[in-house]
């Protein structure tokens, strides 16, 4: 089961349904996620909290002033079948700098753009635009 892509899936549906929050099972990498896609712009807030006494992320979804939704779509790279890395100089930006790709890297979950800053690379994990 690919947890990453459940918890895209979720955001991407969540969007379409126009809600405005989802919840996700905790866990660090997913927070880390929703924290990398916070501060790209493409979901509001996030916190953990504990719902029904289990750990969840509270992740509020975001809308453009006509009211479609910020995510319109992701695309899994590296899956648990086949795992993508790429090196700093290896990284594109998607979509004519549209889309961003999140990367893992030693330092953390990063976009590509912060990854070229950082000078590091690592896992492609998906595309989003």
């Amino acid at each position: 089961m690919d947890n990453i892509a459940n918890m895209l899936n979720t955001l991407k549906n969540g969007n379409i349904a126009n809600k405005d929050v989802v919840f996700l099972p905790y866990s660090k990498l997913k927070f880390a996620i929703a924290d990398c896609l916070e501060k790209a712009g493409y979901v509001g807030s996030i916190s953990k909290k504990i719902k029904k006494g289990i750990s969840v992320i509270e992740v509020s979804l975001k809308y453009n002033t006509v009211g479609q939704p910020r995510i319109s779509g992701v695309s899994r790279v590296s899956k648990p079948s086949r795992r993508l890395y790429a090196s700093n100089k290896e990284l594109k930006p998607f979509m004519q700098g549209f889309g961003n790709t999140i990367v893992s890297t030693p330092k953390g979950i990063l976009t590509e753009k912060e990854a070229k800053k950082e000078m590091v690379g690592g896992e492609l994990l998906f595309n989003i635009w």
